[in-house]
């Protein structure tokens, strides 16, 4: 069974329709990609499946359970989480403030204690800047808080939004590697990502979105392959 699904989902912005019959599904200890261009419905893909918006007609189900019509505090609360594009911190708030914020629903001290160590590990740059204001926080750092938030929800699904975006390449090369490791530790991500090369490179499998509609599927590798994923959306 799959962690996530998505069965023939439809969503509209008003009269525009964003989402056209989107069929996907995430499968525990898995990395997918979602790629495509600008405007093509990947983040609305993630707002409905957050519940920050409802389908017109479809459903959505998550660890055995519909979810469809489910409110996003809700969607927290059974386990999915968003680390969203822009990071969306708060920025005059703390490394350490921001980080409990992610576990506002939670009440288990020394989880949260024990998920705190764990971010240290996988961001040990956020160690370093805890008492430090977030907004001051370089672009590459306020990335890694925007992940280490999410990550002390203690997800059973992690959604990541455009991570690399604005990053230079070497702290591209970071985010990734660290998605890597929050996936190896056990964590599915649903990630995504302009950068499709990157993206591909750590997805086990991946679906392209073209202007509401889910136009290609295959593997990381086969969709790094496909010719027509090469000219639309890797460069060659």
């Amino acid at each position: 069974m799959a962690l996530l699904e998505l069965n023939v989902v439809d969503a509209h912005y008003g009269r525009i329709q964003a989402l056209r019959k989107v069929t996907m599904k995430v499968d525990k200890g898995e990395v997918v990609a979602l790629i495509g261009s600008n405007g093509a419905g990947k983040t609305t893909t993630l707002r409905t499946i957050s519940g920050l918006m409802h389908p017109t007609s479809g459903s959505i189900t998550f660890d055995g359970r519909e979810i469809t019509n489910t409110g996003p505090e809700k969607i927290v609360g059974v386990g999915i989480c968003q680390s969203p594009e822009g990071r969306r911190l708060f920025p005059r708030m703390t490394v350490h403030d921001n980080l409990l914020m992610g576990a506002y629903i939670r009440n288990d001290k020394q989880g949260i204690t024990s998920d705190m160590e764990r971010i240290f590990v996988l961001f040990p740059r956020l160690k370093e800047r805890l008492s430090q204001i977030a907004g001051t926080l370089s672009g590459g750092e306020q990335q890694m808080l925007a992940m280490g938030r999410a990550l002390m929800a203690r997800p059973k699904l992690l959604m990541l939004d455009e991570p690399s975006l604005g990053l230079a390449p070497i702290l591209i090369e970071t985010i990734f590697q660290i998605v890597r490791e929050i996936n190896a530790q056990g964590t599915p991500v649903l990630l995504v990502e302009q950068n499709a090369t990157k993206a591909l490179e750590v997805a086990h499998r991946g679906y392209v979105l073209e202007t509401g509609v889910i136009v290609q599927t295959g593997t990381g590798k086969e969709l790094l392959a496909s010719e027509e994923v090469q000219k639309a959306y890797l460069g060659m």
